[in-house]
This record gives structure tokens, C-alpha cells and sequence, in this order.
């Protein structure tokens, strides 16, 4: 008997491309969200793997699964920055100098 493939391995892997580009992009809300999505999908995954095993072909889930975890860990680091700069009231700083930044890069 020929092994299926499991039923959200490419939403786990989108999931995981995604949410490694929203981290950096969204101050890691985005990133956080949609790797946390992506986390859950691997765990579903992973219980009907070990349920079935002679009937379900685990491909490249623990890639994926480590994509997740590495896009989850930065974001995690974004969103915590995010509210240090939020509770602080420098948030508004750091737009500032930012704004300054691409300013000086547009002008040369």
C-alpha cells in the first residue's frame, strides 16, 4: 500500500514561508499568528502520523516544523521589543529616527 501524503503539509509549509516573512515585516504580529497556526497544524499532523503510521508519509513536516519554530522564536523577539518600545513611549523615537534614516538614504 502507497503512503498518503498528510492533508496540511503545504498549508504547514506556506504557513511557515509566510509567517518567516511577516515577522520582519509586521513587527512580528503577523509572523507570530500565522507560525503559531502553523505549529498547531504540525502537532495535528504529527498525532495522525504516529495513529497511522504505515499509512501516512511524513515528507518534509520536521523541516517545516523547524521553520515554524525558528519564524515563531524571532517573532516572539519582535513582539516583546515592540511593547518595551510601546511602554516606554519611545516608540514614536524610533519612527522618528527611522523616518530620519530613510531620509539621509533618499537624499545621496
Amino acid at each position: 500500500m502507497e503512503k498518503q501524503k498528510l492533508p496540511n503539509e503545504q498549508a504547514i509549509m506556506i504557513l511557515g514561508i509566510v509567517s518567516f516573512i511577516g515577522c520582519c515585516c509586521t513587527n512580528g504580529v503577523l509572523g507570530l499568528v500565522l507560525s503559531g497556526i502553523g505549529l498547531y497544524l504540525t502537532n495535528q499532523s504529527e498525532k495522525l502520523i504516529q495513529a497511522n503510521p504505515e499509512q501516512y508519509n511524513p515528507g518534509s513536516l520536521s523541516t517545516w516544523k523547524i521553520v515554524n519554530i525558528v519564524s515563531f522564536a524571532i517573532s516572539t523577539v519582535f513582539v516583546i521589543y515592540l511593547i518595551y518600545l510601546l511602554a516606554t513611549g519611545k516608540y514614536q523615537e524610533s519612527n522618528e529616527q527611522m523616518r530620519e534614516l530613510i531620509e539621509q538614504f533618499q537624499n545621496r
